[in-house]
């Protein structure tokens, strides 16, 4: 089956998991090309040469920690003419040799509105859907009521009436809407194929928005060693180590640490709950689904969920890693076979439609909203 794959360029956990989906169909004999955009596109199109072709994505804005909402408006307005400009060009370039059957998008829109110029069939793959076709199982305070409202509201409007919703999740919550499937969270190769080992360090990771005294913080707790990524800096101070970039170094950071202390990002969470380790998820504000991934750590016992990163936060949860442990001993994946399983299904009966021409279903059979 010929497929275009849409995958957006803000942030590499969309890149990382759709690379495993992308590696998985291309073995599957499917023709597959993507499109992409910003680092996502670097990091594709070295994984598949020739088959990534770059467009313009929607971008963040941050005022401080937090993102932006006035900001991220501002800049996706600006923007928006050329882009769509260029983004269509780009796709008729596209299809002067190659037509697709089928559009997988992981929460990219360009893809979807080919998809609804072409009137072909969508198939969701995504964590972020879980915000609105699921029934959440958290309380959600005062404080973050707007900004679930506006999550919800932005999801809700990504990716209308699509074929199949496969949403990834490390937790379980009952779905409120038809033609939606929870599946395991998607874990890279390098993750499935790692040993983890108890070892005494705890692994902190932050990205480029970190609180900037983070290194005398973690120097607070004397006791405990700490390797940081996020700084891209080799480093030592004292008990906390800088490590520099490294796919494989992290890999191994991660496998042999005793905790993780993190923001509230699916991806790293997700691999720290696959490999049983601990998880301190400190979520960026105002981004209500890093606030739910941190709420479901809590809830599930599998570690702690704080508003900010602070000494005596990071001890209480060190003190408490045996419970969360022991809570993460009973989590179970087999792998992505699960939703690899489902998603062959999918694309079997988006095969038999097509055989008896019936490319456009009936409303009733799309995904409803």
């Amino acid at each position: 089956m010929n497929i275009l794959y849409g995958v957006p360029g803000e942030g590499l956990g969309h890149a990382t998991r759709s690379k495993v989906v992308i590696g998985h169909l291309l073995s599957q004999g499917h023709h597959v090309y993507v499109v992409s955009s910003s680092r996502a596109y670097a990091v594709l199109a070295a994984a598949f040469p020739g088959r990534v072709h770059e467009i313009r994505g929607f971008h963040l804005a941050y005022r401080g920690l937090a993102v932006s909402k006035a900001r991220t408006a501002v800049l996706t307005l600006r923007t928006a003419p050329d882009d769509l400009r260029f983004n269509f060009a780009q796709y008729r370039e596209l299809l002067g040799d190659f037509k697709p059957e089928l559009i997988i998008s992981d929460f990219e829109s360009f893809s979807y509105l080919f998809a609804k110029m072409r009137r072909l069939p969508i198939i969701s793959i995504d964590n972020m859907q879980v915000i609105n076709r699921a029934k959440l199982n958290v309380t959600i305070p005062t404080a973050e009521r707007g900004n679930y409202q506006l999550a919800k509201s932005i999801v809700r409007a990504k990716l209308p009436r699509s074929r199949h919703y496969f949403i990834a999740s490390f937790f379980e919550v009952p779905l409120s809407k038809p033609h939606t499937t929870l599946v395991p969270p998607i874990i890279r190769p390098e993750i499935l194929a790692a040993t983890p080992t108890a070892g005494g360090h705890v692994l902190v990771y932050q990205s480029a928005t970190t609180q900037q005294d983070l290194v005398p913080l973690l120097q607070q707790l004397p006791g405990q060693e700490f390797r940081v990524y996020g700084f891209n800096k080799a480093e030592s101070h004292g008990n906390v180590q800088l490590r520099a970039f490294s796919e494989a170094g992290f890999i191994a950071d991660l496998a042999s640490c005793r905790a993780v202390v993190t923001n509230g990002g699916f991806s790293l969470i997700s691999e720290a709950v696959f490999l049983h380790k601990p998880v301190c998820a400190i979520p960026i504000p105002a981004q209500f689904e890093q606030w739910l991934n941190a709420a479901e750590v809590e809830q599930m016992g599998y570690g702690r969920h704080f508003a900010a990163l602070t000494a005596d936060n990071l001890r209480a949860f060190l003190q408490g890693l045996a419970g969360y442990a022991g809570a993460l001993a009973h989590y179970r994946q087999q792998g992505n076979e699960v939703l690899f399983a489902k998603l062959a299904g999918a694309l079997q009966d988006v095969a038999t439609r097509h055989l008896t021409h019936d490319t456009e279903p009936p409303e009733a059979s799309w995904g409803g909203e």
